[in-house]
């Protein structure tokens, strides 16, 4: 088992994360707990949901994701395990959660709330990585740092991270925690995949020069990557075909950023390496998103047991310079099939 730190914590985590956003409304229970079970015996010990999931967020099923893993939690040793949560982002952005009646802010109070709320849904005493779900574009980040560093020294977090952030972002935050003797971000979880390469054009710099982790989200593109797209349609009870099922503009948009006309032709390019390798595609994304230095661990998702074994083989597959080059070159000639 390959295991690695995050940032400069003390936490040391496997190469792979079981993500746990789909448990509550597309995985069931008892196919989460199987899930998380297979995971934990195939030496997995960092789990990560957050108080907003499942997904897509509805008030009448947000915290579900939480509770689960936290009865599930109770099955094993506390000490083996690595959990991650979030606080959701703040209501004047591009979405507003909805919880605490849409009027989420990264300030003190909301902080707080959240956290309480989270450790009373995970029935656990402690969090090891608590994560700002999104920026706040309006609460000053000096206020929002003060409010996580009280929750470091209060004991109920152990360390803190962001997602969703921006270069500028991740590194404002942590000058802030510097000048102001607080508790910085270690890690940053930023969607990133063989079809959304961007944090390599900025971020990755800022990652290694400040040693934060990377904990990519999404390294298959919602399951985009295994091909089950490709056939010009969106697969029934698929994620992308229930968004855009969805009445919400924003989450059809969100669709349309995963399958297009580019990411369909670059993952059938994918394909097409990933078989010259003889392993599956998701094989092959997986592998990609964990192979760069400043990666601690990339967040696989599953919605039923039997799509876990593809994600888990990229353990023993390591990506050398021929595939690399061969990457990059699909790369070159599809630029940013996400945007």
């Amino acid at each position: 088992m390959d295991f690695r730190y995050i940032g400069k914590s003390g936490l040391r985590v496997s190469s792979i994360c079981m993500g746990t956003m789909t448990f509550g409304s597309t995985t069931t229970k008892e196919e989460a707990f199987k899930i998380m079970d297979k995971a934990y015996e195939r030496g997995i010990n960092f789990f990560d949901t957050a108080e907003l999931y499942p997904v897509p967020p509805k008030a009448n099923t947000a915290g579900i994701t939480e509770e689960w893993v936290g009865d599930w939690l109770k099955t094993k040793s506390r000490d083996s395990i690595i959990l991650a949560t979030k606080v959701a982002g703040a209501a004047s952005g591009w979405f507003v959660p909805p919880i605490r009646h849409g009027l989420t802010a990264i300030d003190s109070f909301h902080i707080k709330r959240a956290v309480e709320g989270s450790l009373k849904k995970l029935k656990t005493e402690y969090i090891d990585l608590y994560q700002m779900h999104w920026p706040d574009t309006i609460v000053p980040i000096e206020e929002s740092m003060k409010a996580f560093d009280e929750l470091v020294r209060e004991g109920k977090v152990r360390y803190l991270g962001t997602s969703n952030d921006s270069a500028y972002g991740l590194t404002k935050a942590n000058e802030a925690s510097k000048y102001n003797n607080l508790a910085r971000f270690e890690s940053i979880q930023n969607n990133f995949s063989l079809l959304n390469p961007r944090f390599l054009d900025e971020l990755a710099n800022v990652c290694r020069r400040e040693n934060i982790s990377l904990l990519p989200y999404s390294p298959i593109a919602g399951g985009v990557l295994s091909g089950k797209y490709n056939a010009g349609l969106y697969p029934q009870d698929s994620r992308f075909g229930i968004y855009m099922a969805n009445q919400s503009k924003r989450v059809q948009a969100m669709a349309t950023r995963f399958v297009n006309d580019k990411t369909i032709e670059a993952t059938k390019r994918y394909v097409i390496l990933a078989k010259e390798y003889g392993i599956s595609p998701v094989t092959l994304a997986v592998a990609y998103s964990k192979h760069f230095d400043f990666v601690a661990s990339t967040i696989i998702g599953a919605r039923e047991l039997s799509q876990l074994d593809e994600s888990l083989a990229a353990f023993d597959f390591i990506i050398d310079d021929e595939l690399m080059k061969k990457i990059e070159e699909i790369q070159k000639d599809i630029l940013y099939p996400m945007g």
